[in-house]
């Protein structure tokens, strides 16, 4: 017989380390296809268990009349649709940016709130959409986590049951703009003797910026916060490319015809 090549030794615990090599990474294959299909698990789980949620919450198909109710109690008189184009985008701007994402997106986006705010000790996952807004406005709840995933949950039930112009309506309608004045109808003729669709883009941005704090705002009481207030409103509607930058300062500099009562 021939002698043996003499490269042939050190060949063995070149094959066992490859071996031990091959062995570890089907080690770690297994692991990450036993960890993929234990997260896909507990993401249907969490999907079905989000959905008996949802299926428990009341209904909102009385969301409309609703608000209906909130103008009749305080004078108002609601706006039809569409809601008016400049109000309308200055009130997406400043508070809810994402608000004309497909309905799956909204899902998705209450999924992960009502996520946070499991998670979170104080329940309150911040930055409320506009439906979350809406959902507490017309649907009173307790506060605390049991109060939050209602929100949450309903505004995801109103998304799924009214188109966005229907919704973007019905929060027009029923938030308070401060002086009395519930509603866009009267919050336009009230401070500026116009209807909600002849308003300017500074007009619109002011009425905009009260929702959040219509007394901390007050352009009577308070014109400096008002107008500071204006400006944030004018930078979001840039942002969300509504207004060209300067634009918007054009807008900042024109006068507020407020009507002085």
């Amino acid at each position: 017989m021939g002698a043996m090549p003499s490269d042939a030794a050190p060949r063995g615990p070149v094959i066992r380390r490859l071996d031990a090599g091959r062995r570890r990474g089907a080690r770690i294959r297994r692991r990450l296809l036993i960890a993929g299909a234990a997260g896909l698990i507990a993401i249907l789980i969490l999907a079905v268990a989000g959905f008996v949620y949802l299926l428990s919450l009341r209904g909102v198909g009385d969301a409309e009349a609703r608000v209906r109710r909130i103008l009749a109690e305080h004078g108002g008189v609601p706006a039809p649709l569409p809601p008016p184009l400049k109000l309308g985008n200055a009130v997406v701007a400043v508070e809810d940016e994402n608000f004309h994402a497909n309905v799956v997106v909204n899902i998705l986006d209450g999924a992960g709130r009502a996520a946070l705010a499991a998670l979170q000790t104080s329940g309150d996952p911040g930055g409320s959409t506009i439906g979350q807004q809406l959902a507490k406005r017309l649907y009173p709840h307790s506060g605390g986590l049991g109060g939050t995933l209602e929100e949450i949950g309903l505004a995801v039930k109103l998304s799924t049951r009214f188109s966005k112009a229907q919704i973007l309506n019905m929060y027009l309608n029923s938030a308070y703009y401060g002086n009395g004045y519930w509603g866009e109808v009267a919050a336009a003729h009230g401070y500026f003797g116009v209807s909600p669709r002849a308003l300017t883009w500074g007009e619109a941005a002011l009425l905009a910026g009260l929702l959040q704090a219509p007394s901390a705002y007050d352009p009577e009481r308070h014109p400096a916060l008002a107008r500071q207030r204006q400006r944030h409103v004018l930078d979001q509607l840039v942002d969300n490319h509504d207004l060209s930058p300067a634009r918007a300062a054009a807008v900042f500099r024109e006068r507020l015809p407020l009507r002085r009562r």
